[in-house]
């Protein structure tokens, strides 16, 4: 007999229990245990040497959160099952794993038009019909459409045990303090009020720091300049690789990878949907990254040289300003990068290109924080706050990048 009540000894919060068999079963699956090569910071370790936790981590630890969040529910009077503590914490333990290699950088790079999320689901419903319909509750409490809409609110929203966890485990593993945020006391201010999670009164200060947490994370780290330059850099190779695959260059590729290298259409198909699911759950970085080491050799020169700059940290150079950059300045770039590089007119794009990145606190399409009044009333943080208004959190903070080859400076 399997001993299936496992320990893991996580660095952020100690001992994690894996509370049940069906919760064993899933992080014992060949899918699940995919996601240790999955890093859940991308190529932030270009920056932060310490960043190379994974979503395998991250999940465990989201996992473990919401149990606490169940704990403190039930001391608080709101009646939840065994049965659906099972369900929201099998949830949250695969609701990332529809991450590709490098989590968000090759994104919407590898499967067009499917963020994570919705591979997330299809990899769940296949899981489900493999283990007979186990988690049928848990798919609708993903998908936000069990009938205790409180436990979606546990998986995705403002202050989720999703954000909870990556803030905590992101600033431990980076070394930047300002994302560290107190998610024991947090959860012990969760509460339930017209079936949705709200908020103690006396934690707003708590998630007044959460949410200044989350916005600082995403300068300092998430949208680093220099992750921004390496991530690009990544998803270049990857389109380069496939053009050049295209006409006719044979590369080498492990199987799960040669599927991603070709271009693929809509998946309109039970069939195209399994065979997708199939190839994308043997993909990891290290087919991304024995690829790029071979294709450093590769007779094609753009391609090859992509991959030397992603292996050995040689990134281009990158700006990053508050208003679009000059066409005129780009297209200086770009006659410059031709010059030095011998580049063909096609081929600049891989080397200067513009584009952007954002910031907001307030994810749109996301239920407010709510807080929960001593009077019993709800309002929504912006309204007791002193920090915030509504304006301030919804704002949307954009930065614009021009990325370029270094030597155009050094000649």
């Amino acid at each position: 007999m399997t001993n299936k009540r496992k320990i893991i000894n996580d660095p952020v919060y100690g001992f994690i229990s894996l509370p049940s068999d069906l919760i064993h079963d899933l992080v014992s699956h060949p899918w699940f245990q995919r996601l240790r090569n999955i890093r859940q910071l991308g190529l932030s370790s270009y920056v932060y040497p310490g960043a190379v936790h994974s979503r395998f981590q991250h999940s465990l630890g989201a996992m473990y959160l919401t149990g606490q969040a169940v704990h403190t529910l039930r001391t608080k009077g709101i009646e939840i099952s065994v049965a659906e503590e099972e369900s929201v914490l099998a949830a949250i333990l695969l609701h990332d794993i529809g991450h590709g290699p490098f989590s968000h950088a090759l994104e919407h790079s590898l499967v067009e038009e499917m963020p994570h999320e919705m591979m997330s689901l299809l990899i769940m419903e296949e899981l489900n019909r493999q283990t007979g319909g186990r988690l049928t509750n848990a798919i609708a409490i993903f998908r936000g459409e069990y009938p205790r809409r409180f436990f979606h609110d546990l998986i995705t929203g403002q202050m989720d045990m999703d954000r909870m966890d990556y803030l905590r485990r992101d600033s431990f593993f980076t070394g930047v303090i300002e994302g560290s945020v107190g998610s024991d006391r947090i959860i012990r201010m969760l509460n339930v009020a017209d079936d949705r999670l709200v908020v103690d009164e006396k934690g707003i200060y708590s998630v007044e720091k959460f949410l200044i947490a989350r916005r600082m994370m995403y300068w300092q780290v998430y949208n680093h300049r220099t992750v921004v330059s390496a991530e690009k850099l990544l998803t270049s190779l990857l389109v380069r690789a496939r053009e050049v695959t295209a006409a006719g260059l044979n590369l080498f590729a492990t199987p799960a990878l040669e599927y991603f290298l070709h271009a693929r259409h809509r998946i309109e198909s039970t069939r195209e949907t399994a065979d997708l699911v199939r190839h994308f759950t043997d993909l990891d970085e290290s087919d991304i990254m024995s690829a790029t080491k071979v294709w450093m050799s590769c007779s094609d020169r753009v391609l090859a040289d992509l991959c030397r700059r992603l292996v050995n940290r040689d990134l281009l150079g990158i700006e990053l300003q508050r208003n679009p950059f000059d066409e005129a300045r780009v297209e200086e770039m770009r006659r410059e990068a031709e010059r030095i590089l011998h580049l063909k007119k096609d081929e600049v794009k891989y080397y200067v290109n513009t584009g952007d990145v954002y910031n907001q606190t307030y994810a749109p399409g996301t239920p407010e924080v709510r807080i929960l009044l001593k009077n019993g009333t709800t309002s929504d943080i912006t309204s007791v706050s002193d920090l915030f208004d509504k304006e301030a959190l919804s704002e949307k903070v954009t930065k614009y990048y021009l990325c370029y080859p270094k030597e155009i400076f050094s000649n």
